[in-house]
């Protein structure tokens, strides 16, 4: 009529149940730490893709130039600047846009473009942030007969085939 646990079988099962829960909370650990790393990562890569989204929309909608009017790009290592189409939420449709470092920051500087004659002042240069965090940005130029290759400056009547843009963090 001996019926239970003697007093040694039920420490030695705490014992056991003990290392299971250290082991398993080590895991959990581990676990919650690379998935903080995981929505560190990942919000710093939005934040890149929105930046390269911009830029790629930018440089897509140069002006091309007319047979009375040249095309608008100038162009250096450090600063990119071109008449460019905004996208359809902007107020104007096309502005004179200047890409590059502001600081740590890669900031994109307009002035809308207004059709005919302007009557009055001189509208405002707006300014937005695309990117923080870069240490250096770097532009280059691939010239549409492919002659000379990659190019640090941009002064040419027609725009360029390809813009290249490296940036360093």
């Amino acid at each position: 009529p001996d019926a239970g646990f003697t007093l040694l079988e039920v420490l030695a099962a705490l014992v056991v149940l003990g290392f299971l829960m250290a082991g398993l909370s080590g895991g959990v650990r581990l676990g919650l730490r690379a998935w903080d790393q995981q929505e560190r990562a990942v919000a710093g890569h939005g934040d890149l893709d929105a930046a390269d989204r911009a830029v790629r929309r930018l440089i897509a909608g140069i002006y091309p130039g007319t047979p009375t009017r040249t095309s608008m790009v100038d162009g250096t290592a450090g600063r990119l600047a071109m008449v460019t189409a905004l996208p359809a939420s902007a107020p104007a449709r096309m502005a004179e846009v200047t890409l590059g470092l502001d600081g740590q920051r890669l900031v994109m500087r307009w002035t809308p473009l207004a059709p005919g004659v302007r009557l009055g002042p001189a509208p405002e240069v707006g300014e937005a942030e695309l990117l923080r965090g870069v240490s250096g940005v770097r532009f280059a130029y691939w010239p549409r007969d492919g002659r000379g290759g990659w190019r640090d400056a941009w002064d040419r009547q027609d725009p360029p085939a390809l813009i290249r843009v490296r940036l360093s963090f």
